[in-house]
């Protein structure tokens, strides 16, 4: 039997008229790290997006933990254990600090465990419960992209849709980031789907990597094997 989370085959996507995604495959394996890998505009947000049917136009085969997703709507998406952590973070800004973290638990079916949850998501992140009572729109960029993520852990994801982590970030705050992402997967063994510009921190998290181009894939493996691709050294690692 397979040991993939995630099974996506024959995935397109598009905005209106524009066609992204051509047809491509890709699995996530349960409690792993999966990279995607590509230069601007290749498909790497859009590829996110259409898993859980969020501002795109999307068709293909969607299957999570054995079951078909790609009929259903994005709150049901969520509802079954995909949270999206979105490009641009997508934090409510009015709101505080600790709001936004109970609406990351709006999809789950029972209030129950959310005040536990919420000290489980200050334990990874102590700079939210100093900041818990603050408006959002006022907190740092690392605090906020901590705050997107935390959001989304709320769901109690088994998958999680990681878009550009480290974007705008100072070095420091993205190697604590990616610590914690790090023990988000191996301590609760939460499978990650990662989009990253930055290949070289990418392929340090991941397990697995997929290098896309024009919506397709072209190179996929261990990681370990990516980074000794002559072309990806080249291209992304600039080696």
């Amino acid at each position: 039997m397979s040991n993939n989370l995630l099974e996506v085959r024959g995935l397109h996507a598009r905005y209106g008229a524009t066609q992204v995604l051509q047809g491509m495959d890709l699995d996530v394996a349960e409690g792993q790290v999966t990279a995607l890998l590509g230069a601007n505009g290749a498909g790497k947000t859009t590829t996110l997006r259409a898993l859980c049917r969020f501002m795109v136009q999307a068709s293909g085969s969607v299957t999570l933990a054995g079951e078909r997703i790609d009929g259903r709507s994005t709150e049901q998406i969520a509802q079954l254990g995909v949270g999206h952590v979105p490009d641009g973070r997508g934090t409510f800004m009015g709101l505080s600090t600790e709001e936004n973290l109970q609406l990351g638990a709006y999809s789950r079916r029972t209030r129950s465990g959310v005040a536990d949850d919420m000290e489980r998501i200050y334990g990874y992140f102590p700079r939210l419960r100093e900041r818990a009572t603050q408006q959002a729109g006022t907190l740092s960029g690392g605090e906020q992209q901590m705050l997107a993520i935390g959001r989304a852990l709320m769901g109690r994801p088994r998958l999680l849709l990681l878009d550009e982590p480290s974007f705008g970030l100072a070095p420091l705050i993205v190697k604590d980031i990616f610590a914690i992402m790090r023990r988000i997967n191996q301590e609760e063994k939460v499978s990650i789907l990662l989009v990253e510009q930055n290949a070289k921190l990418a392929l340090e998290l991941a397990d697995t990597a997929y290098l896309l181009e024009t919506g397709r894939v072209v190179l996929s493996g261990p990681s370990a094997d990516m980074r000794q691709n002559d072309a990806v050294r080249r291209a992304y690692l600039g080696e």
